[in-house]
């Protein structure tokens, strides 16, 4: 029963946080529309891989961070600092790159490894998985373990990746849509890292 109940709380939360706009959705629906595919569940693949472990680190902070709450404020600020950047980095790479996209055949196995790259560097994943696990520790729905930390992970790591192949086949089945959305998603992000980073820097301002 605790396996099963693991699972399934790791597949809804990370189809939850998979199904949100990010960089990552962006690189598939990209990847789907240059290369086609195939390549794109390679690089799902490489997420894949990443995001387990990801999860197991989200896992144990969480477990070790409710113990000790003085480290939370540390954390918030830190993941301020880190969304203001990454704000920046989206408005940048949109008013930067105006390029159309054309079809290039990528290797699958520089696929993979671009997954890899891509998922460690996606600030996002664990401070997701710290988030949502404690608040199911706080609700009495997860007991950090070893092995409820595996399980859970085993869950994530499939929500993910099938939400990340339904972007790609969405991608090469609406071709047309997904590329003017492709080229709007940088500033999209943007605006959601901003608006958060500026409410964090008010809320440790002003209420903390």
């Amino acid at each position: 029963m605790v396996f099963i109940t693991c699972l399934f709380f790791g597949y809804i939360v990370a189809s939850a946080g998979s199904i949100t706009p990010s960089f990552l959705n962006l690189t598939v629906v990209k990847f789907s529309l240059k290369s086609g595919r195939k390549s794109a569940f390679y690089l799902i693949g490489g997420f894949a891989t990443v995001l387990f472990f990801q999860a197991n680190i989200g896992a144990y902070l969480s477990s070790v961070l409710m113990e000790n709450s003085e480290y939370i404020t540390i954390i918030q600020q830190i993941g301020t600092v880190i969304l203001i950047l990454l704000s920046i980095n989206f408005f940048r790479m949109y008013f930067t790159s105006k390029k159309k996209i054309k079809k290039v055949e990528i290797d699958k196995s520089k696929a993979y490894l671009h997954g890899i790259g891509m998922a460690l560097l996606n600030t996002f994943a664990i401070p997701f998985y710290f988030t949502s696990i404690s608040l199911l520790i706080g609700l009495g729905y997860f007991e950090y373990s070893i092995q409820n930390s595996l399980y859970f992970s085993i869950g994530s790591t499939a929500g993910s990746f099938s939400l990340y192949a339904l972007y790609a086949t969405v991608a090469s089945k609406i071709e047309h849509k997904l590329t003017y959305i492709a080229t709007k998603m940088d500033f999209i992000l943007g605006c959601l890292t901003g608006v958060v980073g500026i409410g964090n820097v008010i809320y440790l301002l002003f209420f903390k």
